[in-house]
């Protein structure tokens, strides 16, 4: 059905999407995981009520999430020639991949926190715990199941993300999809590559889901 240089071209493109995405996820959360973590803290109700800050970390987060990613992804080519040398290739789609994903983590990271027990938070407090020991000790441990849901549904749409690059040359299977695809035609290859993503979607949800239930203590 295929010949050896297009099984190796696909063969390449899964290794590619898998880099960008689980590179990019990595990236976002280093940004996404302190920004969303300082949402709470600096929240009204938080543990370091700072409304001026909140509201501009707010901003700039909805701000950031309204962009569509194939817009936010043509207006930073010049930011990522800079950074990276080139616009073309896998490496190159990390750099809009992780400004796009991470305000997205930022507000998933947000909503995992604020799902812990209000008592076990104060229970620390009586106890004369820091805000940082609160955090650490607390509230990332408390939310640690919903934290990993949440981390399978960024992964997920990264990798939805990472496809969509393939419109400007950012490799992988959605770059495949794109050139071979449609603009040649050659609905087999498309129809593989479609097949491919949704297994690996299906793949790194199944991972995060039974991840997250074995760091339930609920269960």
């Amino acid at each position: 059905m295929f010949s050896e240089v297009v099984v190796k071209m696909i063969a390449q493109g899964v290794v590619d999407t898998l880099y960008m995405t689980l590179v990019s996820s990595a990236l976002a959360y280093v940004i996404g995981l302190p920004l969303g973590i300082a949402l709470v803290i600096t929240d009204k109700n938080g543990l370091g009520p700072q409304p001026v800050v909140n509201q501009i970390l707010g901003v700039i987060i909805n701000l950031l999430r309204s962009v569509p990613f194939l817009i936010l992804l043509i207006t930073l080519i010049p930011v990522t020639r800079a950074i990276v040398g080139t616009s073309l290739g896998p490496t190159a789609t990390i750099v809009p991949l992780v400004i796009a994903s991470a305000p997205f983590v930022a507000r998933l990271v947000e909503s995992s926190i604020k799902e812990v027990d209000k008592g076990v938070i104060e229970a620390a407090q009586s106890m004369g715990a820091s805000p940082f020991q609160i955090v650490w000790k607390v509230m990332l441990p408390e939310a640690r199941p919903s934290l990993l849901v949440g981390a399978a549904i960024a992964v997920t749409t990264i990798l939805s993300y990472s496809a969509l690059a393939g419109i400007v040359g950012g490799g992988g299977l959605g770059d495949i999809a794109i050139r071979y695809g449609y603009y040649r035609y050659q609905t087999n290859i498309m129809l593989v590559t479609v097949a491919l993503l949704v297994i690996i979607v299906q793949i790194l949800q199944e991972i995060g889901m039974r991840l997250a239930k074995i760091g339930d203590k609920r269960i």
